[in-house]
């Protein structure tokens, strides 16, 4: 079962940023793109990069370490058609942003 978190306050990452969060013991991305918000798994698939450490460009964030390239949105690789990054729901309830972070159950 999946569980909505509470991960932190939307005036913490304003519109074109990015930031790094341990959600439910998971290193989770999360991005304002104009106002509304989107989260990643934070761990980049090439060689473990963090992803919300990267420089978010509209929708796309790149990779610090090694220039990876994902859209935000939909976590679809912008390098290589074949490599989709886990994404996780995000909704706004008052200024809290909370995250729906699959349990290890959900995802065997």
């Amino acid at each position: 079962m999946s569980d909505w978190v509470s991960a932190t306050n939307k005036t913490a990452c304003p519109p074109g940023s990015a930031m790094e969060l341990v959600v439910a013991e998971r290193v989770v991305a999360l991005f304002n793109v104009d106002g509304e918000f989107f989260a990643l798994d934070g761990v980049c698939p090439h060689q473990g990069g963090p992803l919300g450490k990267g420089e978010l460009s509209g929708c796309l964030v790149t990779c610090p370490w090694h220039g990876w390239q994902f859209d935000v949105r939909t976590g679809q690789s912008q390098l290589t058609a074949s490599v989709k990054h886990p994404t996780f729901e995000v909704r706004i309830e008052g200024e809290d942003v909370m995250i729906r972070v699959p349990s290890a159950s959900d995802e065997e």
